[in-house]
């Protein structure tokens, strides 16, 4: 036989274990859990609820990432298509090999199935797809199938007025065109890089542009004159009076600008949102979060009770407390939704973005031909005020070689896809408003598994029974009667608030761009971009006050994050300095040391 000795102290210490007087975190009473035990729970609770987070965040993300793509990026990598679509896109690429040969772009299947069957698969930004299918004669055109939105809508306009400009001008004009082709490629050039985010003034761009255009084709087109460089700025003064172009320059520079500063912006909106929530996702939980979330989703388990699930009611109070400072950023997160959404409304209506940048080759082309048809009085008048320049030695064969070939330019409309591209992103963007204060409702129900509110025989954080504390409300204030989570209401979190500060400084861009006003944008390295103007005014209030023209004057200078702020609509209005807003960030800053 087999004997033990048990001591005093050891029977001690089996009581003590019973009992839970061990335990730091869980409530005593009869327990299962060693010390070792909770604290590997803790760490557990800890990771999988950040995961959570991460998790949630990423779906945000991708929204409107995907937004972002659908109007202004290339082609799809595998991987990103994967992360977009999850395991669904393998379904799709599975149609596509047994019904025929395609390839996808952002957003936009293509499948060439011959010349009479159709099959169009729709995937709503829910997640859900579906197959619809019939016969229609395609005259052997590659069928697009749109998914979300049609792909790369504005880089894709601006390259086929391009291309058809590079396609149609040298037929139309000949050397007037082949001896300038870098006037035209250096404006493309710089439309671009304007709506990349370059400091660069749009108006003074168009301006250059025509500039120089009128420079070389005054010389083509007089080539029996020896025509100086000082001639050439003689004219180019006497351009505004005499309008060489018509009324084409003045009128394009007006569209272009409001279409330019809204696209870019527009864009711009939907990578600031996405690097907010990257950034609020990766905020660590504090210490007294990680002991009430292991309380909440681990203790019952120390108790022998993993199969109950913890009270509904008890969950909120718990999340709420430790995304206290994340529901912060609801306000300033619904003014930059709603900015998103009328300036899509203004993309797609009074800026008109396919007319405008889809027919600069157009403009252009009508410009010259303007310039072409008016050559003699033109001519004229310029010598009439610069004087009669020298006779040419070289004599005048480019006159000769001068086409005035008309030749139709067509402007092939993708207003449905932009329609289709606006509808999509406001619907997204309105389901996005809520996120932040939703979130703690969405992680108790989806990720924790919280019992329904009527459940009396939920964990509690105490025992099983029903949970009698009232629910806190959202964001940090309302937490300091909190009874689950101490949460320091006088120490809010510095990311966030820097954070807050970024959707503060995209929704003015926004509103600027709401009522045709230049703002410059600059890549900025730091975390907390520097400085920008506070809220915007409601486009009732600011078309009042500011002119409905694009500003002239040079460019509002705000920094972006390197990745890659109130509302244009709304009761009231507000308006921040710069200044103000740079001592602020300043100030934010200095309090996050001393905090510390």
């Amino acid at each position: 036989m087999i004997s033990f000795k048990v001591t005093a102290e050891d029977l001690n210490a089996y009581v003590q274990r019973k009992r839970g007087e061990h335990l730091r975190i869980c409530p005593q009473g009869y327990t299962c859990c060693t010390s070792e035990m909770e604290e590997n729970f803790a760490n557990k609770s800890r990771s999988e609820f950040e995961a959570m987070m991460k998790e949630t965040g990423r779906s945000v993300q991708m929204t409107l990432t995907a937004q972002h793509r659908s109007f202004d990026m290339g082609q799809l990598q595998p991987w990103e298509i994967r992360a977009i679509f999850g395991n669904r896109h393998r379904r799709l690429m599975l149609i596509m090999l047994v019904l025929g040969s395609g390839c996808y772009r952002r957003g936009v299947f293509t499948l060439i199935l011959g010349t009479h069957a159709v099959v169009s698969v729709v995937m709503g930004s829910s997640g859900t797809d579906a197959l619809y299918s019939g016969a229609e004669q395609l005259h052997s055109t590659p069928l697009l199938v749109y998914l979300e939105a049609n792909a790369g809508y504005f880089q894709d306009l601006l390259n086929k007025s391009e291309k058809a400009l590079y396609e149609a001008f040298p037929s139309m004009y000949g050397e007037l065109y082949t001896q300038n082709m870098k006037v035209f490629k250096d404006l493309y050039s710089e439309l671009r890089r304007y709506y990349r985010g370059s400091n660069i003034n749009l108006e003074e761009a168009l301006n250059e542009f025509w500039t120089r255009l009128l420079e070389r084709l005054f010389k083509l087109m007089n080539p029996q004159y020896h025509i100086t460089d000082e001639y050439l700025d003689c004219m180019v003064k006497h351009a505004e009076q005499h309008k060489p172009f018509g009324e084409v320059p003045r009128d394009l520079k007006v569209k272009a600008t409001r279409a330019f500063i809204a696209a870019r912006s527009y864009a711009q909106g939907f990578l600031v949102g996405s690097d907010v929530v990257k950034k609020v996702s990766q905020v660590p939980l504090s210490h007294e979060c990680t002991r009430a979330i292991m309380k909440l989703m681990y203790c019952p388990h120390c108790r022998g009770m993993s199969s109950v699930k913890p009270c509904n009611n008890y969950c909120l109070n718990v999340v709420k407390g430790c995304l206290a400072n994340q529901a912060d950023l609801n306000t300033e997160w619904k003014y930059l939704m709603d900015s998103l959404v009328i300036v899509a409304d203004r993309i797609n209506g009074p800026y008109n973005v396919d007319t405008v940048i889809g027919t600069i080759h157009m403009r252009i082309a009508e410009a010259i031909s303007n310039l072409q048809e008016n050559k003699d009085s033109i001519t004229a008048k310029v010598f009439q005020g610069c004087g009669n320049p020298k006779i040419s030695t070289k004599g005048s064969s480019s006159e000769d070689k001068k086409r005035r070939v008309k030749v139709a330019l067509e402007a092939k409309s993708s207003l449905q896809a932009l329609e289709m591209l606006v509808l999509d992103a406001k619907g997204n963007l309105t389901a996005l408003k809520t996120y932040w204060i939703t979130l703690p409702g969405s992680l108790c129900s989806k990720k924790v598994m919280s019992s329904s509110a009527a459940d009396d025989k939920c964990w509690n954080g105490m025992t099983k029974g029903s949970y009698l504390p009232e629910v806190m409300g959202d964001g940090l204030a309302n937490q300091i009667n909190n009874p689950e989570v101490e949460v320091d209401i006088t120490k809010p979190d510095m990311t966030i608030r820097q954070q807050i500060m970024q959707l503060k400084i995209m929704t003015n861009r926004l509103g600027n761009a709401n009522i045709g006003n230049d703002v410059d944008f600059q890549d900025a390295s730091d975390d907390m971009s520097g400085s920008g103007s506070g809220d915007s005014c409601p486009d009732d209030v600011c078309g009042k006050r500011l002119s409905k023209s694009p500003s002239t004057r040079q460019p509002e200078t705000h920094a972006i994050p390197k990745q890659s702020g109130h509302g244009i609509s709304g009761a009231s209005s507000r308006s921040l300095p710069s200044t103000f807003l740079l001592l602020l960030s300043v100030a934010f800053i200095a309090a996050q040391h001393l905090w510390r």
